[in-house]
């Protein structure tokens, strides 16, 4: 079993909002599965955030950012259970901070879930091919791909990456701490992302012309 870090229990409580010490065995039950970790505490009715996370968030925000001098600009929806809430200070701080992450960290996608079945197989071919070019034994390429595919999840979605203003939590996780602090279900819907240029040196258009 993989040894329980301080730092392990300390990123569990943050998601959870349950005791340092449930937290602990928590982890040590899972064998160190996050995850798992995670859902034995909601099971065990000692995870606070993580029992929001079922009730409906219909209520929020839409938010936009737009970068200074206009080169990229950002729409996000945020999504509470009461209006109550997306107006207090902390929802749309919350919200605002989402925005300028996106704007900064350029994610595809909002959740691993949101991935095309497609663009996960072609990553997976890819990830493959290389490591077959690397000379890598044919009986550990499954264990590379995986571990590589959770680094294209960690890049390519929102809630899976390192937070902007503090890399040492993730995206998700700073949704989780609102949840805990705030008492609703809080959940990122959808974004889009937009940047002055994008796309058109694909095209070859020219407006000039």
């Amino acid at each position: 079993m993989p040894k329980i870090t301080a730092e392990m229990v300390k990123t569990l409580r943050e998601r959870t909002q349950a005791g340092m010490m449930d937290c602990k065995r928590a982890l040590e039950e899972t064998g160190g599965d996050m995850e798992k970790a995670v859902d034995y505490l909601r099971e065990k009715g000692l995870a606070a955030a993580a029992k929001r996370a079922g009730r409906v968030a219909a209520d929020g925000l839409v938010e936009a950012y737009i970068h200074p001098g206009g080169r990229v600009g950002v729409l996000v929806e945020v999504n509470c259970e009461t209006d109550f809430v997306a107006k207090t200070d902390d929802f749309q701080n919350l919200v605002r901070d989402i925005a300028m992450h996106i704007a900064a960290m350029r994610p595809e996608y909002v959740r691993r879930e949101d991935v095309p079945e497609e663009v996960i197989e072609h990553e997976r071919q890819i990830l493959l091919n290389a490591a077959k070019e690397e000379g890598r034994p044919e009986h550990v390429l499954d264990r590379i791909v995986t571990g590589r595919l959770e680094k294209f999840f960690s890049e390519a979605c929102l809630l899976e990456q390192p937070f902007v203003k503090d890399p040492d939590k993730t995206v998700g996780q700073l949704v989780q701490e609102a949840i805990a602090t705030l008492g609703e279900n809080i959940t990122v819907r959808r974004f889009a992302r937009f940047e002055r240029g994008e796309g058109i040196a694909d095209t070859g258009a020219d407006d000039g012309e």
